[in-house]
């Protein structure tokens, strides 16, 4: 019995090695995780330049889809060799459980962000990403990803559904929280003209519905540097024939500099869906007097 002191001392010293590798390995296996994941979000970050700025809109949307190919290709290798969430829904598994102790009183609104930028993500992943409009500025591109009528509240609208690549951001660490802080500031207008050019209403919007300026929070492998959202617009009077929306982007870099970036997209021929039945009234407008050659520039040509 005497040796039986010095076993329990051989014994504890030999469980708190085996723990002490297990924790080492734990702990090495996740730096490898990290820097492989860093690697993927680096090589993307080399290719997106050329994605941003390519002016030839062709090109871009043949090019597109074989960017996305190649980089979730590089996505699903990393998951196989780290047995990764493969569901991508780690954000959501985490506001369950918060839910679930009582903590989080907004469970329904934080679902509805995953969701609505799981959605894209999901075209990304898929191949299916075709925006029905296009643009580049400043570096930055700007994708109208989708234009169609959905309900808002009992109302139909037409939704135009933003992807912005590019815009400015830096991550703060803030000690035991590192919060990414993205500059981009939205002015949009809308001109509405007749058949022949005249000017029948105007509408003016700030950033857009839902701005999500991180999306790598919801979902860590979303291709990085993105800004969603969207902007609702009330269907436009039937006589509305064109649709010219500028889109301005301020975006400041973290060294001072800032970068406004323009796009103008010209409608020349408005969707009957987009617009409201003959005789029906453009609910919540307001009329203002305007000088008569500026309503219709047929007039100013003449003069």
């Amino acid at each position: 019995m005497r040796y039986f002191g010095v076993l329990v001392v051989v014994a504890g010293v030999f469980v708190g090695s085996a723990l002490f590798y297990r924790r080492l390995s734990a702990q090495t296996l996740e730096a490898q995780r990290e820097a492989d994941m860093a690697r993927i979000q680096k090589d993307y970050l080399e290719r997106v330049g050329w994605m941003r700025t390519n002016p030839d809109e062709n090109a871009y949307r043949e090019e597109v889809g074989p960017f996305f190919k190649a980089y979730f290709e590089q996505v699903d290798a990393h998951l196989d060799q780290f047995k990764g969430n493969k569901e991508f829904d780690g954000y959501i598994q985490e506001v369950e459980q918060r839910g679930e102790g009582g903590k989080d009183d907004k469970i329904a609104e934080r679902k509805a962000v995953y969701e609505y930028t799981r959605k894209l993500f999901d075209t990304f992943r898929k191949g299916r990403y075709q925006p029905v409009w296009t643009a580049t500025d400043k570096g930055m591109r700007l994708d109208v990803v989708t234009a169609d009528v959905v309900m808002v509240k009992g109302t139909p609208q037409v939704r135009f559904q933003l992807a912005l690549w590019g815009a400015q951001r830096s991550l703060k660490d803030e000690g035991k929280v590192k919060k990414m802080i993205t500059s981009a500031t939205f002015d949009t207008a809308w001109k509405l003209t007749d058949a022949k050019g005249r000017l029948l209403g105007e509408m003016k919007g700030g950033d857009p519905a839902n701005k999500i300026d991180y999306p790598e929070r919801y979902i860590p492998e979303f291709p990085p540097q993105m800004v969603l959202g969207h902007y609702d617009m009330d269907l436009v009077p039937n006589e509305v024939a064109r649709m010219e929306i500028s889109f301005k982007v301020s975006s400041r870099a973290a060294s001072g500099g800032t970068a406004d970036a323009s796009y103008v997209w010209k409608v020349d021929s408005v969707p009957s869906d987009w617009r409201l039945g003959a005789g029906e009234k453009w609910e919540g407008a307001t009329e203002e007097e305007r000088p008569e050659e500026e309503i219709d520039p047929s007039k100013s040509a003449k003069n």
